[in-house]
């Protein structure tokens, strides 16, 4: 006769099936904070008070990864600082050309400080992911020179977008534009991440 009991799950079952990430969730939603606030601001009040949604969206976000994380990474340093200098200029002088181009000195300083290690032999985005991931050094130096370029050729785009087209359109390509070609630049990525990953036993 077998045991009945035989069946029933361990009473380590419930901790191997997949959990919902709360402070994950939260986390990618407070993220995308800013962006969505300037969205929705923009197309109900204008590019100013987008701008000031987006400085209060940005403050929110870094008060709850603080709170998470106990410190700030140097990512959402660099960036909430130029959101608040270019978005105090924009409002104080009552010219939106600073908040046009907030994300080409975005982009350039991301790009400038991978540029910058590169010429000292560092892959400083080993430094930012290198806890999410293992690569050989040629790889992280592949992926490093990538968004260099990418970030480069993001501001470029941006000064053509906000020069040469209609506001409307520029804040579109702002969110989600941005958004969408930072996620399929990612993507095209994980070929040579998989393809430098380091073997583990």
């Amino acid at each position: 006769m077998t045991d009945s009991k035989s069946n029933e799950p361990g009473p380590g079952a419930a901790d191997q099936e997949p959990q919902f990430d709360r402070k994950q969730a939260i986390k990618l939603l407070v993220e995308l904070g800013p962006l969505i606030a300037f969205f929705i601001a923009y197309r109900t009040l204008g590019i100013f008070w987008a701008t000031g949604a987006t400085m209060a969206a940005t403050l929110l976000l870094v008060a709850v990864y603080y709170a998470m994380h106990r410190r700030l990474s140097v990512i959402l340093t660099i960036t909430a600082t130029v959101v608040f200098v270019f978005g105090s200029l924009t409002l104080w002088f009552n010219d939106p050309r600073f908040a046009y181009i907030k994300p080409t000195i975005v982009n350039l300083i991301f790009a400038s400080i991978l540029g910058a290690g590169l010429m000292r032999g560092r892959s400083l985005l080993k430094f930012v992911l290198g806890e999410s991931m293992q690569l050989t050094d040629q790889g992280w130096r592949t992926l490093t020179i990538r968004w260099a370029l990418f970030f480069a050729a993001m501001a470029g785009l941006n000064e053509i977008m906000w020069r040469f087209s209609a506001e409307s359109t520029w804040a579109y390509f702002k969110f989600p534009g941005m958004l969408i070609l930072n996620a399929c630049f990612a993507m095209a990525q994980m070929g040579v991440i998989h393809r430098s990953a380091v073997k583990t036993d």
